[in-house]
């Protein structure tokens, strides 16, 4: 008998859209959550639906790409009677989780205040781009914001370039991972003492949250962090990108040992025994004149002739890959990070698989879902709606105004 997903007996209502927040709970969903995705009739759904290149009717690969293992009820929320059947599912689930504007989730009431009535022990989880309090809150956040609000572009790029993005939208997918941990603390907390919560996650908090280092060391000593040459590391040295004779590869020291070995494999094992480079603290000094030989010594030979002999003598390095590229390595492969599903408008669909792992990965992986797909089969299911009281419901407009229920049984 195999063993139940971590996460099979937790169900979670989300009024998510676009990246952050579905990207939050895909990775849920891949654990096994239920992950009822509430989606606007009036709006066509959640907006990752249309997003380009990829786009055909109500379905991307974008949202593919985000969705995969949730389903789809489509409720107007700003209907009497679509709200009555969230308030409804509010009783029989875990928690409401939803990336929107901060001061949003108030005017919906959709936070812990709003909904206790209804289930005690339910989890109010919002991801927003600024949080519920603060001056800001009203702001919509978005990644590319987020990245030059909190200092991140101000650290990325070369020293002569202009501030630069990451290359993924890494505050939205982060800000996704925290809003998908605070929530699992909530519900965990609230099945331990019978009360739920909310949970203020917000893009800025995780944008700030992730200076980490660099914020403590400018906050007791004055520190003032900057774009450094080839991406290199603030302090330890070498740790960067360095140009070889055909392309580029990235190696690092981060201990002493890997000095030792780099020198050797390089065949100049003197500069051990130079006092400007004996130690990290010298080398951060003399960073200079230590990069410059390594630069000298890295253009004498092409990439692929470099990685043997520095993997050989346990030194980290890593050719910097493409994007096809990286999807193609051995170790992609083996550790299963490309999935399969079935698409009924784009055929076989291949994506990345979640990082996070508790227990054997899981392999039967569903296509995203159809807008409202799942309307009449998770109302039939948790509420015991049935087929005419689901025309009732179309009838007075809780998905959507036309009236429509194509997933009604006749």
């Amino acid at each position: 008998m195999s063993r139940p997903l971590p996460l099979q007996d937790v169900r979670v209502l989300a009024i998510e859209q676009y990246g952050a927040g579905p990207f939050g709970s895909v990775h849920l969903a891949d654990l096994g959550a239920e992950i009822i995705k509430i989606e606007d009739p009036r709006v066509g759904g959640d907006v990752g639906r249309l997003t380009p290149p990829y786009a055909e009717g109500s379905d991307s690969l974008f949202f593919e790409a985000f969705n995969r293992n949730k389903s789809s009820v489509v409720l107007d929320l700003t209907n009497p009677a679509g709200r009555a059947v969230l308030e409804d599912l509010v009783g029989v689930s875990d928690a409401v989780y939803s990336n929107l504007r901060g001061d949003v989730p108030e005017k919906m009431r959709i936070r812990y205040d709003d909904l206790k009535h209804l289930n005690p022990k339910i989890v109010c989880c919002s991801l927003s781009g600024y949080g519920m309090t603060g001056p800001r809150s009203d702001q919509p956040g978005y990644d590319y914001l987020l990245q030059g609000l909190a200092g991140w572009m101000s650290v990325t790029g070369e020293p002569d370039g202009p501030p630069t993005k990451s290359g993924l939208s890494m505050v939205d997918y982060s800000g996704g991972f925290v809003a998908s941990l605070s929530l699992m603390a909530g519900i965990h907390a609230a099945r331990r003492d019978g009360i739920g919560m909310d949970c203020d996650v917000s893009l800025y908090d995780t944008a700030i949250g992730m200076l980490t280092y660099l914020a403590t060391w400018h906050l007791n000593r004055g520190f003032e962090p900057s774009r450094t040459p080839h991406s290199a590391h603030p302090s330890l040295v070498p740790f960067q990108n360095f140009p070889t004779a055909d392309s580029w590869i990235v190696l690092g020291c981060p201990k002493q040992k890997f000095w030792e070995r780099l020198v050797e494999a390089l065949g100049s094992p003197g500069w051990m025994a130079e006092e400007r480079f004996a130690t990290p603290a010298a080398r951060y000094e003399n960073s200079r004149e230590c990069l410059t030989l390594l630069e000298r010594e890295f253009a004498q030979r092409t990439t692929a002739e470099w990685l043997p002999i520095f993997e050989g003598a346990g030194v980290p390095c890593a050719p910097i890959n493409t994007v096809p590229q990286a999807l193609t390595e051995d170790h992609t492969v083996a550790r299963g990070m490309v999935i399969t599903t079935e698409h009924p408008r784009f055929g076989e669909v291949r994506q990345v698989a979640s990082p996070v792992r508790a227990g054997p990965p899981r392999t039967d992986h569903r296509r995203a879902p159809l807008l409202g797909e799942h309307t009449g089969s998770v109302l039939a299911e948790l509420l015991g709606t049935g087929p005419q009281a689901l025309k009732e419901l179309a009838r007075k407009g809780a998905f959507g105004a036309d009236g429509s229920a194509p997933w009604i049984s006749n």
